[in-house]
């Protein structure tokens, strides 16, 4: 009695159970580095690159997202975004992009991009440049920072020059 109630338990117990060969899988996202208030700095053996700030970030699959990043370097005083997406070499912004030039115009947009390796900002959207009493406005705008040029498209300018 005891062996039939036995193996009456073992073919119950077999018959619930689901037997595969195959693997199951899984649907994992791995978070490469997840970070909080941090500042990163590059440097090479000569000189401190860039700096860059952010409130929260994540870098998945090789990607690099941070939120509201504070990023300068030797030709930006400052480039602030509420986000920005670091890929290759380029950093993509998104929302109240702002380039405070250390030649003294300020730069507004909504979105923008920023080549590391070339050190040229493409802005993408209408944007609003500021300096002192000189306004332009216009839909995009490329400019090398480290030259100082700026090249836009649909400008809308007023300008004031030095009375001789």
């Amino acid at each position: 009695m005891v062996l039939f109630i036995a193996i009456v338990i073992i073919i119950g117990g077999s018959l619930t159970m689901k037997l595969n060969d195959r693997i199951k899988e899984q649907d994992t996202l791995i978070k490469e580095l997840e970070f909080t208030d941090t500042t990163f700095t590059e440097v090479d053996t000569q000189k401190l690159q860039s700096r860059a700030y952010g409130t929260y970030g994540v870098r998945e699959d090789g990607i690099l997202t941070i939120e509201n990043v504070h990023y300068q370097t030797e030709t930006i005083k400052s480039l602030v975004s509420k986000k920005a997406t670091y890929r290759d070499e380029t950093i993509y912004l998104e929302g109240d992009v702002l380039l405070d030039d250390t030649n003294g115009y300020t730069y507004r947009t909504q979105q923008a991009e920023y080549n590391q390796k070339t050190e040229i900002l493409h802005i993408t959207a209408p944007f609003v440049a500021m300096k002192d009493k000189n306004i332009i406005k216009g839909d995009t705008l490329t400019y090398y920072t480290t030259k100082k040029e700026a090249y836009g498209t649909v400008i809308d300018a007023v300008i004031y020059t030095v009375e001789k």
